[in-house]
């Protein structure tokens, strides 16, 4: 195979190797579709062929004049071929998230000056509707699912004619690795969204890059993270360039399910879904009994000692050798039983969680990147000699990384984006020196493993003059499976304080076995029963920081942080400023004499 220019490559070499019978598939009535490599491929030319009916293209080749084209909708297969056809008539995809607000939504379409968006459903639909006449860009709507009074995509779908096949091939001809590919606007955790600009070059960079550190394809893959996130989206392209199989869960809700359908060798994952996992895992062994609950937390304890590139001796292996057999079995059966591999990246991954499952044979290679860098600057590997507990291991080929003298990892390469569209100001700022400022401290391991010690942003002083690092005290004290979330609050502050959701499932057996009795998640977080244990839990975990560190006071809340409830970005990371907010009269209180 070529080495790939452009992504929309990977549908031109699939010439090159057999056709996969489900190159794509998803769910449509309840049962599996699969899209053959030759439909698949089909639907993309005839796609590209119908948005140049309508008048899309990329018009001058200039940013500003090539036509912008949005989606809108969860993951599936169609969301890909729109994709390729949009980029191989050098029109630009930008994509959105289905959970934005009407009001980014519409700051977004007038931003790109979209001129057509696809959506998801009805629901979706009617969000565009509703805002359609404050984008005077707009010129269609066009839905996946079958929508009264909307126009469905397949409509655009008709016969290519000779001509238009030429004219196609002409205009894919000309385009450039170094051409716009895609705009994506970063939610972020503040202020109004950017539009990252990344090129073919900055993306096919990064998926030749991390071709290696993954398994071989081609294999199966399920894929449930938002594509409008460039971390699934490389990935994607990884698959199909490998020649592998993508399979789209219907919804986070039926990742479970899916996974046993499915069976796939590799998933890409967010530490929030993979703490899920675990604390489901963890319940269903707490609710065992007798010699069966005993094996259990024996595996458990073993796990939590597991290390990789050490010899661990011949007794232990022999145990684990044996838990794997007996207990953990179970987990990875429950996870499609065929894994080689998780990815994770989009945030800090509690280092236990990556010991414990790597132990029980799911290996998770946590990486790091930013979508200004396509995404992946770093990522342990598949080959245990590039893996490290507790880093986001090696940086990837191609890419440069150095340490700046106040710890911010600063960042080079093809991967590095073009720049935030119409924000040179913004643009200047980030690639000061002629290098990318991630806004994330950091160290480098042994001169090879990048290690992430905290945001830049996140980092604050307390008024006593003293610097906090959040990141690795909320990473610490999420390792209780009594705490769901938590955020460190203080700046300016005497201490160190925290804002704690509790894990509402433990907690609730816990006031079970302690004779608590507690009719509601407000009852519960009230209880001075309950605030006593969780103050007994900080204090165990206090042991592990320096007294600035330590969290002195805190506030236990009744409800979860949600992207419906705006407290979570769409990668599930928190939104600071507006948690910060959201509780200002609770976080007084905790620093209320």
């Amino acid at each position: 195979m070529t080495e790939p220019k452009r992504l929309f490559d990977c549908i031109l070499q699939q010439d090159d190797r057999l056709f996969l019978p489900d190159m794509l598939a998803g769910k449509e009535n309840g049962k599996w579709r699969a899209y053959s490599s030759e439909e698949t491929i089909d639907t993309i030319h005839k796609l590209s062929a119908g948005l140049l009916r309508l008048g899309i293209s990329g018009q001058d080749g200039t940013i500003e004049g090539r036509d912008k084209v949005a989606v809108i909708s969860k993951n599936r297969p169609e969301w890909i071929m729109l994709d390729l056809a949009v980029q191989q008539i050098g029109a630009i995809l930008t994509p959105v998230y289905p959970t934005i607000s009407v009001h980014e939504l519409e700051f977004i379409l007038n931003d790109a000056q979209v001129k057509l968006i696809f959506v998801n459903d009805e629901e979706l639909f009617h969000k565009v509707l509703s805002i359609r006449e404050r984008v005077p860009s707009l010129k269609g709507i066009y839905t996946f699912e079958h929508v009264a009074h909307g126009q469905h995509w397949k409509e655009l779908l008709s016969d290519v004619s000779e001509a238009e096949a030429g004219q196609l091939a002409a205009i894919r001809d000309k385009i450039q690795p170094e051409d716009l590919a895609t705009i994506i606007y970063t939610s972020g955790t503040t202020g109004t969204p950017k539009g990252v600009m990344l090129s073919h070059r900055n993306i096919v960079s990064n998926v030749i890059s991390c071709i290696p550190c993954l398994p071989r394809g081609p294999i199966r893959a399920l894929s449930f993270l938002p594509l409008n996130h460039i971390y699934e989206r490389m990935l994607t392209y990884v698959y199909l360039f490998s020649g592998s199989s993508i399979y789209y869960a219907e919804s986070m809700d039926t990742i479970g399910e899916n996974l046993k359908e499915v069976k796939p060798q590799m998933f890409v994952t967010v530490p929030r879904l993979l703490e899920k996992v675990y604390d489901r895992i963890m319940l269903k062994g707490a609710e065992l009994t007798g010699i069966k609950k005993k094996l259990f937390f024996w595996a458990h304890g073993l796990a939590a000692r597991y290390e990789i590139n050490r010899p661990m001796g011949a007794w232990y292996n022999l145990q684990l050798s044996l838990a794997n057999k007996l207990i953990f079995s179970k987990w990875r059966e429950a996870l499609g039983n065929n894994l080689t591999c998780v990815a994770s990246g989009g945030a800090a991954c509690q280092v236990r969680l990556i010991r414990i499952f790597t132990a029980a044979r799911i290996p998770i290679l946590e990486g790091y990147g930013l979508t200004e860098t396509s995404p992946v600057i770093s990522v342990n590997r598949l080959q245990e000699e590039d893996r490290m507990f507790g880093t986001v291991g090696p940086i990837i080929p191609d890419v440069e990384v150095k340490i700046a003298e106040d710890g911010e990892i600063l960042c080079k390469g093809p991967n590095v984006m073009l720049g935030y569209y119409k924000r040179p100001d913004l643009t200047a700022e980030a690639m000061e020196g002629g290098w990318f400022h991630t806004g994330d401290i950091g160290m480098l391991v042994e001169g090879k493993y990048l290690k992430i010690t905290d945001r830049k942003k996140e980092m604050f002083k307390t008024s006593g003059g003293k610097y906090v690092a959040p990141l690795a005290i909320e990473s610490k004290l999420k390792e209780s499976p009594y705490i769901e979330q938590l955020m460190v609050v203080g700046p300016e502050r005497k201490f160190v304080g925290a804002l704690i959701v509790p894990a509402f499932s433990y907690l609730t057996e816990w006031c079970r076995q302690n004779e608590i009795a507690v009719t509601s998640q407000e009852e519960m977080v009230r209880n001075p029963k309950v605030i006593a244990f969780y103050q007994e839990i900080i204090e165990s975990y206090n042991k592990f920081f320096s007294h600035v560190e330590q969290v002195k006071r805190f506030r236990l809340l009744p409800l979860d942080w949600t992207i419906e409830t705006g407290e979570m970005t769409p990668k599930l990371s928190l939104k600071r400023k507006v948690i910060t907010e959201k509780y200002r009269d609770l976080i007084e209180g905790i620093y209320a004499q």
